[in-house]
C-alpha cells in the first residue's frame, strides 16, 4: 500500500492516497458496505459500529468509534454525491448519540481508479474552519488513517484470497 498524506493549511484541505492490490468492486465494497466498513475503519484498538446506513445521495452513515472500555464516539455522514464505483461525497461531523452534530464539520470527496488490478483511492477532506483541522490533527488523525488504511489492507488480502 503507498500512501500520500498531505495538509495543506491554507485551504484548509487534507488529502489522502492510498493504493491497494485489489480490484475497484473490492475496494468500493469497502467503503460503502456497513459489514465491511466495521471491519476496518477504526484504529485498533478501537472498533466501528454502524448503527445505520443508507448510501445514496441525500442517505446518511450515523456510527461510532467504541474504545476498549465501550466509550462512544460518533459521527454522521451525510452522502451528497455518488457516482457508482467512481466517486462519492459526504459531509461528515462529530455528534451526540442522538445525532446532534458538533459543527463546524469537513466534507469528504473520495475518488476511486483501477489499474492492472491495482486500485488508488484518493480522499480530500476539506474542513470548514482551520481550528478544527488542527484540532484533528493533534488528536492524531494522521495516525489514525494509517491504522484504518492497514486494516483497509489486511481485509482486502483475506478477501482477494476467498
Amino acid at each position: 500500500m503507498l500512501t500520500d498524506f498531505i495538509v495543506d493549511k491554507p485551504t484548509k484541505t487534507v488529502c489522502i492516497t492510498a493504493e491497494f492490490e485489489a480490484e475497484l468492486d473490492l475496494v468500493w465494497d469497502a467503503y460503502t458496505k456497513p459489514e465491511l466498513l466495521d471491519q476496518w475503519y477504526a484504529p485498533k484498538p478501537f472498533s466501528s459500529r454502524t448503527k445505520y446506513m443508507d448510501f445514496e445521495v441525500g442517505g446518511r452513515r450515523f456510527y461510532a468509534m467504541v474504545s476498549p472500555e465501550g466509550i462512544e464516539r460518533w459521527a454522521i455522514q451525510k452522502y451528497t454525491s455518488i457516482t457508482p464505483k467512481t466517486n462519492f461525497k459526504f459531509a461528515n461531523a462529530f455528534s451526540d448519540e442522538n445525532e446532534n452534530p458538533e459543527l463546524p464539520g469537513s466534507d469528504w470527496d473520495l475518488t476511486f481508479s483501477e489499474q492492472d488490478g491495482r486500485t488508488k483511492v484518493v480522499v480530500s477532506i476539506y474542513n470548514e474552519s482551520l481550528e478544527r483541522m488542527e484540532r484533528v490533527l493533534e488528536f492524531g488523525f494522521r495516525e489514525g488513517m494509517d491504522a484504518q488504511l492497514k486494516n483497509l489492507e489486511y481485509l482486502l488480502e483475506s478477501l482477494s484470497r476467498k
